[in-house]
C-alpha cells in the first residue's frame, strides 16, 4: 500500500469513526443545552443499543448474513425498536435520577450521572457477561475499493462503510431539520436559550426535557446497533470509551451546539485515525484528551460556540 493509499484509508476510517461519535455527541450537547447537565450515562445508552439490538436479532432468529428483502425489513425494524427502547431508558434515567435534582447544586446531578452510568454498566455486565461479545454478521461485506479505484487498490472501503454513512448522516440531518422546523424543536431552542423565559411564554419545560432525553437516547441506541453491525464485536464497557470521546467531540465543537457536536465528532474521528497510523494506537487517547485540554484552556466555548447565537 502506497503512502497516499495509507492516508486515504485513514481518512475513510476517520470518517466512519467520526460518524458514530457525532451521533453520540448529539445526545451530550442536547441535554447540556437544555438543562446544563453532562449526562455521563449517555455513553452507556450507546452500549445498551448494542446489546438490545443483539437480543432483538436473536429473538427474531436473524443470526446470519441477510440478503435481498431480508435487509429491507429486518435491519430497519430492529433499529426502530432499539431506538425506542434506548430512548425510553434514557427518559427513565432522567425521571428517576435527574429530575429530583433539577434545582440542586450542579455537583449533585453530575455525581448522579456517574452513578447511573455504573448502574447501566452493571446491568449489561450481568446480562451478557464481562467478556467480549460477538455481534451477528448480518450485513454483507463487499470491498468496493477495487471497483472504484482500480483492481490494484489495497484500500478497504466496504458495503458496511456505506451502511454506516447511510444510517448516521440522515439521522443527523433529520435531527437538525427537526430542531429548526418543528414546534417542539423551536421549544427546545427557546428552552436552551432561556429556560425561565420559555416557561413564562407557556412552554412545558419538563416535556421538552423528556423529548430531549428520548431523542438523544434513540440516536445513541442507533449508533450502538450500527457499530455492532460494523465491527461485529462489543463489550459492556464499550460505552465508557466512546462516551468520553463523544463528550470531547461535543466540547471541542461547542457544547450545546448541534452543528458543533457533528463537527467535533468528525474532528475526533480523523484525529484518532491519523494518530493510530502515524503515532501509535497507544497514544491515541492521550492525543484526543490533550486536544480537549487545549480547547478548555484556549477556547472553552468550542469551535462554533461563539459563532451561533442560539445553542440549537
Amino acid at each position: 500500500m502506497t503512502a497516499q493509499e495509507v492516508f486515504l484509508q485513514q481518512l475513510i476510517n476517520g470518517f466512519t469513526t467520526g460518524s458514530y461519535l457525532a451521533l453520540i455527541a448529539l445526545g451530550y450537547t442536547m441535554v447540556y443545552g437544555i438543562i446544563g447537565l453532562i449526562n455521563f450515562a449517555h455513553g452507556d445508552i450507546y452500549a445498551l443499543g448494542f446489546f438490545v439490538s443483539l437480543s432483538l436479532l436473536s429473538w427474531m432468529g436473524v443470526t446470519s448474513t441477510l440478503t435481498g428483502g431480508q435487509l429491507v425489513w429486518a435491519i430497519p425494524s430492529v433499529m426502530l425498536l432499539t431506538m425506542l427502547v434506548t430512548g425510553l431508558v434514557n427518559v427513565s434515567v432522567d425521571r428517576i435520577a435527574y429530575r429530583p435534582l433539577r434545582h440542586a447544586p450542579r455537583l449533585a446531578p453530575l455525581i448522579t450521572a456517574i452513578g447511573a452510568s455504573f448502574v447501566l454498566e452493571n446491568i449489561m455486565q450481568n446480562w451478557y457477561g464481562p467478556s467480549q461479545v460477538y455481534y451477528y454478521n448480518i450485513f454483507p461485506t463487499i470491498n468496493l475499493a477495487p471497483a472504484l479505484l482500480g483492481p490494484q487498490s489495497e484500500i478497504l472501503f466496504t458495503t458496511k462503510d456505506i451502511f454506516l454513512f447511510a444510517v448516521t448522516i440522515p439521522l443527523m440531518v433529520a435531527l437538525t431539520l427537526f430542531v429548526k422546523h418543528t414546534k417542539i424543536g423551536k421549544s427546545m431552542r427557546a428552552t436552551a436559550q432561556d429556560r425561565e423565559a420559555a416557561q413564562m411564554m407557556g412552554i412545558n419545560i419538563e416535556r421538552v426535557i423528556m423529548t430531549t432525553f428520548l431523542i438523544g437516547g434513540a440516536l445513541a441506541g442507533a449508533a450502538g446497533m450500527v457499530v455492532g453491525i460494523y465491527l461485529n464485536t462489543g463489550r459492556y464497557l464499550m460505552g465508557f470509551d466512546a462516551g468520553l470521546q463523544a463528550f470531547t467531540a461535543a466540547v471541542v465543537g461547542g457544547i450545546g451546539n448541534i452543528p458543533g457536536a457533528v463537527l467535533g465528532g468528525y474532528l475526533i474521528g480523523f484525529l484518532s485515525a491519523l494518530s493510530d497510523q502515524y503515532l501509535s494506537a497507544a497514544w491515541t487517547r492521550a492525543t484526543v484528551f490533550a486536544l480537549l485540554i487545549l480547547f478548555l484552556i484556549f477556547r472553552p466555548s468550542g469551535i462554533l460556540g461563539e459563532q451561533i447565537p442560539e445553542k440549537f
